[in-house]
């Protein structure tokens, strides 16, 4: 018995000597290959971080000089929810002909629950059609090639020639932070989609890039589209798409580490805005201005309007006044409780038209999206994370009947 330990000590000591030790210059080599490997990675973010929208066309102003308006509430309602979806969350709007207008959100079990789908809803004859889906994880990872795990946000834009673009985050493994955004196209007024691309939004890996807010038109015909970048450090960027809907630049809007969903309003044909959510201990919505077109952005001190990292919608009506949604913090209230409209002049000063959705703390009215339609004003926002809720009001110049 003896012997035969030994002998099989003997056998793993010859087992463990035969196996070889992989040269010095091995080690430094693969060293070497990880610290380049980190320097592209460093390179590629500082090309993300550093590139200018390079844009021929400037945004599209609708008026030079602000003229005050009133607003009249006609109705609000739930848009119809799809059967057996308890979570709705994260609407958006596009303009459709005939005043018409179409809505998307996402619903499901849960957030980033498996079912999660993104429906449609067209808003006509005063009323929203029932719900019907336009893409989910199978669907997209069917027409991508690769597995899609879950699916969240969703943006549209009407182009010039009246296609619908939807834009989704989509993930594979790993949560939001690994999201890459697919661009999918409607040639028949949102009836059917189908897959364009995955937006290039980054020279290397291409990930940790979400959509939540509208984009803003160009004298063109194309479009800035809102992104952010969302993996440890949180900054938003714009990039630039043609007539035909192809993405040409991506830009950062300012320096901050801390801001996200920038919402775009232009100001005139070279200034433009951008109000954002905020992830700092400041808590307020945070500012950023570009004066040559989106080529150059800086970082403005924050509105004096509370923000508990929440998203806020803002746009220009054809009067020329502007408008904010944004979830307002009083006491006694939580980060989503109160859904507050605002109105400005200069996109500096604001004042309350009305809180569009009030409710103790632990209530969530949030994720506001807002659109004109003729002489109304269409907004939707998450009513509890169970609904898509919808407001409509009338906007009329001030001193009219």
């Amino acid at each position: 018995m003896r012997n035969a330990l030994a002998g099989f000590f003997d056998w793993k000591r010859m087992e463990k000597s035969a196996i070889p030790r992989p040269p010095r210059h091995h080690a430094i080599l693969l060293g070497g290959l990880l610290l380049a490997v980190l320097v592209l990675v460093i390179a590629a973010e500082a090309l993300r971080w550093r590139g200018a929208s390079g844009a021929a066309a400037m945004p599209t102003v609708t008026t030079a000089s602000p003229g005050r308006v009133t607003l009249t509430e006609l109705s609000h309602a739930h848009i119809p929810a799809p059967r057996g979806m308890p979570s709705a969350h994260a609407s958006t709007l596009a303009a459709l002909p005939g005043n018409r207008m179409l809505a998307f959100w996402w619903a499901g079990s849960r957030e980033s629950g498996p079912d999660v789908k993104v429906f449609a809803s067209t808003w006509a004859h005063g009323a929203w059609s029932a719900p019907r889906m336009v893409a989910s994880r199978d669907t997209l990872g069917a027409e991508l090639g690769f597995g899609v795990r879950r699916i969240g946000n969703p943006v549209a834009w009407t182009d010039r020639a009246g296609k619908i673009h939807l834009y989704v985050v989509a993930t594979g493994l790993g949560g939001w932070a690994a999201a890459r955004i697919a661009h999918l196209v409607s040639n028949d007024q949102g009836a059917t989609f189908h897959v364009r691309r995955i937006l290039p939004t980054s020279p290397l890996f291409n990930t940790s890039a979400l959509v939540r807010t509208a984009p803003l038109m160009l004298s063109d015909g194309g479009w800035w589209l809102p992104v952010y970048f969302e993996i440890g450090n949180k900054y938003p960027m714009l990039m630039a798409f043609d007539a035909d809907g192809n993405p040409t630049t991506l830009a950062r809007i300012g320096n901050s580490t801390t801001t996200l969903q920038p919402a775009l309003v232009a100001i005139s044909k070279n200034e433009v805005r951008a109000v954002m959510r905020d992830d700092s201990d400041q808590q307020l919505v945070q500012h950023a201005a570009s004066l040559d077109g989106g080529a150059t952005w800086r970082d403005l001190p924050a509105l004096d309007l509370p923000n508990y990292s929440t998203s806020v919608a803002a746009i220009r009506l054809s009067s020329g006044q502007f408008l904010m949604l944004h979830n307002h913090v009083e006491g006694g209230a939580s980060a989503r409780s109160i859904l507050r409209l605002s109105i400005s002049d200069d996109m500096r000063s604001w004042r309350t038209i009305a809180d569009i959705a009030k409710g103790p703390a632990g209530d969530e009215f949030s994720y506001p999206s807002m659109q004109q339609v003729g002489n109304e004003l269409h907004i939707t926002y998450t009513w509890q994370r169970q609904a898509i809720a919808h407001h409509r009001y009338r906007i009329q110049p001030e001193g009219s009947t």
